[in-house]
C-alpha cells in the first residue's frame, strides 16, 4: 500500500471517529489554493470535505493554529467560515480537514453584504491587542504577546521582527530597517486610538468568496485582536473590493477620519510578510513606505 492510500485510509478512521459512523472517502480531488499548502475536495459517504496538508516544515501546529481561529471567527456569528472537523499529523504531514464550502457567483449584494459584516465582526474586541496564542501568517510564525496599546503592539509583535528577519537575510538595506524603528517610535502619534477589534488578520481576496446563497465566507485567517484599519488596509493590498464594500462597511462603523491615507502605514507590515515569503520583489514597496511614513 502506497503512502496516498494510507493517508487516505487514515482519513477514513478520523472520519469515522468523528461521525460515529463508518465513512468511506469515495474520492480525493486537487482544488486550486496558496502557494503554501495541498488542497483537495474528499468526497466521502458524509458528503464533501476540504482538506489542507502540508509537510510539516514550518510548523506542527500550523493546522491546530487555524482551526482554533476558524472557531473564533465562527463563535462571533457574523460571517461564515469553513467549520474544522479534526487536524493531525500522518508520517510527516500535517492536515486539517474542514467543512467544504460551495463557491457561488457574486451576487449583487455581496459586497454590501460583506462590508456590514465585517464592520460587526470588528465590534467584537477584548481588553487587550493579540491573542491567547500565538498563530501565523502565510508560514510565517505570529506572535500575539498582548499588549494595552495598540502602537506597541504593531512595533513589538509584527514590524520591528519582520523587519531584522528580512534585514538579517539581506532583503531589506540598513537605512529602511532605521526607517522601521524610527516609525515604531512614532506609531502612537498618527494612528488614532481603537479599541482591540477581532481581525481576520490576513483578509485580501484570495482569502473569501461568495457562497452558493450569495453570501460571504472567511477562510485562511490569521486572527487575533487589533487595529481594525489592518484588516481594511489588507483588503487594498492586491487591487481592493468594490467601491460599495467600503460604504457599507463605513455605513455600519465608521472608520476615524483619514482612513484612506493611512493605508500605506498599515499595508507595511503584510508587504514585509510577503517580502520574507517570496523574495526581493516586495523590496522595493517596504522601501518606498518606510520612507514616506518616516
Amino acid at each position: 500500500m502506497d503512502t496516498h492510500t494510507r493517508f487516505l485510509s487514515h482519513l477514513e478512521e478520523r472520519f469515522t471517529g468523528f461521525f460515529g459512523r463508518e465513512v468511506r472517502i469515495l474520492g480525493a480531488s486537487d482544488v486550486a489554493g496558496g502557494d503554501i499548502n495541498q488542497c483537495r475536495m474528499l468526497e466521502t459517504t458524509a458528503g464533501r470535505f476540504f482538506l489542507k496538508a502540508n509537510a510539516g516544515l514550518f510548523g506542527l501546529d500550523l493546522f491546530e493554529k487555524e482551526a482554533r481561529g476558524l472557531v473564533t471567527l465562527a463563535n462571533a456569528g457574523e460571517l461564515r467560515v469553513p467549520r474544522p472537523l479534526f487536524d493531525g499529523r500522518f508520517h510527516q504531514q500535517v492536515y486539517l480537514v474542514m467543512e467544504w464550502l460551495e463557491r457561488g457567483p457574486v451576487s449583487e449584494g455581496y459586497w454590501r453584504w460583506f462590508g456590514t459584516a465585517l464592520a460587526r465582526l470588528h465590534r467584537h474586541g477584548g481588553p487587550d491587542f493579540g491573542f491567547d496564542h500565538d498563530n501565523y501568517i502565510g508560514r510565517l510564525h505570529q506572535s500575539n504577546k498582548r499588549h494595552a496599546r495598540w502602537s506597541d503592539f504593531m512595533a513589538q509583535e509584527r514590524i520591528l521582527p519582520l523587519a531584522r528577519k528580512a534585514f538579517d537575510r539581506q532583503l531589506l538595506s540598513k537605512e529602511d530597517f532605521d526607517r522601521a524603528e524610527t516609525l515604531c517610535g512614532r506609531l502612537a502619534s498618527i494612528i488614532p486610538d481603537e479599541p482591540p477589534a477581532l481581525l481576520h488578520g490576513d483578509l485580501w481576496s484570495g482569502n473569501c468568496m461568495c457562497l452558493a446563497d450569495g453570501g460571504p465566507a472567511l477562510f485562511d485567517p490569521a486572527v487575533h485582536l487589533g487595529h481594525r484599519e489592518t484588516d481594511i488596509a489588507m483588503t487594498i493590498l492586491f487591487g481592493g473590493f468594490d467601491e460599495s464594500f467600503y460604504r457599507s462597511y463605513e455605513e455600519s462603523h465608521p472608520l476615524a477620519p483619514g482612513w484612506r491615507e493611512r493605508v500605506g502605514l498599515f499595508q507595511i507590515h503584510p508587504l514585509l510578510v510577503h517580502l520574507l515569503l517570496f523574495g526581493g520583489g516586495y523590496r522595493q514597496r517596504v522601501s518606498g513606505l518606510l520612507q514616506e511614513w518616516q
